[in-house]
């Protein structure tokens, strides 16, 4: 299984929100807490170009990484939720 890692901050909702998903599906993954200014998210930036989060890195994902809870959580859910493949 490939390695996911999520950079986010703990007092983010949209983190929060990405969190509860890979909880929910138990997706293992490394939690990278950014700082909180943006000014100071040169590792985000040099990754993907961004400097906001959530944004989940994963090597199997055409971009490398996704952006965007809503993003996140459907690409989790579509990739990761082995409960729908095995109703089906």
């Amino acid at each position: 299984m490939p390695t996911l890692t999520l950079y986010d901050r703990p007092d983010c909702p949209y983190s929060k929100r990405v969190r509860r998903v890979l909880d929910v599906l138990s997706i293992e993954y490394e939690e990278v807490i950014v700082p909180e200014a943006r000014a100071d998210r040169e590792e985000l930036d040099s990754l993907t170009g961004q400097r906001g989060v959530p944004v989940l890195v994963d090597n199997d994902h055409p971009n490398g990484w996704v952006a965007d809870s809503g993003d996140i959580s459907s690409y989790l859910k579509n990739n990761y939720d082995t409960t729908a493949a095995t109703q089906q």
